[in-house]
């Protein structure tokens, strides 16, 4: 287990590498999935052997209520069907925290339950709000759980120009679930979890 880390090296080199995956070119992205909530787009990790997903949409709210579902917080359990249980384990400041949070099985339970410990970093971007983190070792494995992790991971947030009440939600995912998966079964899991994600907020925030 790895002593936590100085978070304000952490949090700028994070919030760097989500800025550098947001200026990729359209080019370089192949689509996965699309719903009428939102769109999937794949290509490979510059971190692992696994893909780097982008998922973007139209979600019409405020960017802070947006993000202050998302980040970690009293919202995101009550909606997010994925995320089974979520602590707080350390608090830095008020932007920044690490987290340890439990997803529920997937696909039948092929991909069973699994369980991170992330670093958590919210922060201004443009006119909006970028909340990204990424995976730490860090805590005891809980019996029952594999430990995945999260490379580079974050959702950037920001007003439409034309529609201020409407944002534009932009996320960058990474997840490497570790066990022994298929990796076709993961790809399947990971473009419909986000899809899915989009529609499980804006219901939330409708309410």
């Amino acid at each position: 287990m790895d002593p936590l880390p100085d978070p304000a090296p952490l949090a700028s080199k994070l919030r760097n590498t989500l800025v550098r995956y947001h200026s990729i070119g359209d080019g370089e992205w192949r689509v996965a999935k699309k719903t009428k909530d939102a769109t999937v787009w794949r290509k490979p990790s510059e971190e692992f052997s696994g893909y780097l997903y982008k998922a973007q949409g139209v979600v019409e709210d405020v960017t802070n209520r947006i993000v202050d579902h998302i980040r970690p917080g009293p919202y995101r359990l009550d909606w997010d069907s994925l995320m089974t249980s979520m602590d707080i384990m350390e608090t830095f400041e008020e932007n920044c925290c690490v987290m340890r949070y439990t997803t529920a099985g997937q696909l039948w339970n092929i991909i069973a339950p699994r369980e991170f410990v992330d670093f958590s970093y919210t922060t201004s971007y443009e006119d909006g709000l970028l909340t990204c983190g990424i995976s730490l070792d860090y805590g005891e494995v809980r019996p029952n759980f594999v430990r995945g992790f999260n490379h580079p991971c974050g959702w950037f947030c920001v007003p439409l120009k034309d529609s201020p009440s409407h944002s534009l939600l932009t996320g960058y995912i990474q997840t490497e679930l570790r066990g022994m998966l298929p990796q076709s079964a993961v790809d399947t899991a990971m473009s419909s979890t986000l899809a899915n994600f989009y529609s499980d907020l804006k219901k939330a925030l409708k309410t």
